[in-house]
């Protein structure tokens, strides 16, 4: 949903290219994605070009998920139009997700109030000023408060269009979209990794390759001192570059690459959770059925139902 005030086209892109695209070769459509704005003729940043004919704000009233792109003048006021279209949606129960300073148009029509949320690491103490009921996490790439997403610069829009994504139909299809897109299915780590700061005189190496190799070996027995013997490096500096370049530490990353798996094995087919624990690195099915519930908040077995190839 647009503004007549400028229109950052990153953010709007990100909206189009993960939830607008046909998707061929996934067999179908996962999105009817709309653009609505209330004026059919909208500027883009710096009169870059003007965006027309697109759909009126009826369109905000009838939409399951409202998108909310962000906006360069995060100072000036949204409409009132735009502002009530929001609030009506999340009065009626549809899903609010506000990319970067699209976070600023949530909070302005006070559907962020008591709720958490993030935005961009440059606005985040404007944002806190000016929203002090709102909790801001501000060293995250997105937030996932239920109903209401938001994420923070132009890049996580990716990462949470990949999230929601995710959770609509599955790791299986969100992974179909990244690789169309080239673009990580998941990124561990948050904002602090961008934050400006002085570049070091000697850049760690790139774990790349140690994660390639322990992606393709996730079903034996992996620890940490095989991921540092693997990059001829001591654990503790392993810990320090997993720090520095995904913001998480190795054993974490593991588990999730691990979870991601169980979650696939599980899409295709394979309703033996015992089996997909052991193929996917976690166990048992009891260590299976915790982690799921931890990080989707559903069991195995409701995943299977929602995601599995019986699913509707």
């Amino acid at each position: 949903m647009t503004n007549r005030a400028t229109v950052e086209l990153g953010e709007l892109g990100c909206a189009t290219e993960v939830f607008g695209l046909r998707r061929p070769e996934i067999g179908r459509d996962l999105y009817d994605f709309r653009l609505c704005s209330p004026e059919p003729r909208t500027l883009m940043r710096d009169g870059f070009f003007t965006l027309t004919g697109v759909t009126g704000l009826e369109a905000a009233d009838a939409a399951d998920t409202l998108i909310v792109p962000n906006r360069p003048d995060v100072e000036v006021p949204r409409r009132p139009a735009v502002l009530d279209a929001v609030r009506r949606a999340h009065a009626r129960g549809a899903r609010l997700v506000g990319f970067c300073s699209g976070a600023f148009t949530l909070a302005e029509a006070g559907v962020l109030d008591g709720r958490r949320a993030t935005a961009h690491w440059q606005w985040a103490d404007d944002f806190r000023a000016r929203f002090p009921s709102v909790r801001l996490e501000a060293d995250v790439l997105f937030v996932d408060d239920g109903d209401i997403l938001t994420s923070a610069g132009s890049a996580a829009a990716l990462d949470l269009g990949l999230h929601v994504v995710r959770r609509d139909h599955g790791a299986e299809v969100a992974d179909s979209v990244s690789r169309r897109l080239v673009f990580a299915a998941h990124r561990d780590g948050g904002q602090r990794q961008f934050v400006e700061r002085p570049v070091p005189d000697l850049p760690d190496e790139s774990l790349a390759p140690v994660l390639a190799w322990a992606q393709e070996r996730l079903d034996p027995p992996l620890t940490v001192s095989d991921l540092a013997a693997r990059a001829a490096i001591s654990p503790a500096t392993l810990h320090r570059r997993f720090q520095a370049q995904l913001g998480t530490t190795p054993l974490t990353w593991l588990t999730g690459e691990r979870l991601a798996l169980a979650c696939r094995l599980i899409e295709r087919g394979e309703s033996r959770f015992e089996v997909v624990a052991r193929r996917s690195g976690l166990g048992t099915a009891a260590h299976l059925r915790t982690l799921m519930r931890r990080e989707t908040g559903i069991t195995p077995s409701a995943y299977k139902r929602r995601f599995g190839p019986e699913a509707s």
